[in-house]
């Protein structure tokens, strides 16, 4: 899944729940997340944010942010310290949609 979106409620009764529940209900083995653009600097500044990637953590979720975003946005410090693995994805997600991932994005 890649988020993008700086709209809260999108993330709240939307990519958070279906992410969570892919990987805890088994609708998927791998379940990765990536914050890309407005939805990484929500994630440094909002603790209700961080608590639900917490528990996508926990579930087995990986978290992916964009490390250029993030720099633009001074936020990769931060996200680092929620355990988020920043990195760029370019490639990344080039790499898994020619692997045969599929795409979801909010």
């Amino acid at each position: 899944m890649i988020l993008s979106s700086a709209d809260k409620v999108v993330h709240e009764e939307l990519s958070f729940p279906y992410a969570f529940n892919s990987k805890k209900q088994g609708w998927m083995d791998q379940v990765r997340v990536i914050l890309w653009g407005p939805t990484e600097k929500m994630a440094a500044e909002d603790r209700k944010f961080q608590e639900l990637i917490k528990a996508w953590q926990v579930a087995g979720v990986e978290v992916y942010a964009c490390k250029a975003c993030s720099d633009n946005f001074g936020v990769s410090d931060e996200l680092e310290k929620i355990g988020i693995d920043v990195r760029y994805v370019g490639t990344f997600v080039t790499e898994m949609l020619k692997e045969g991932w599929y795409q979801l994005t909010f």
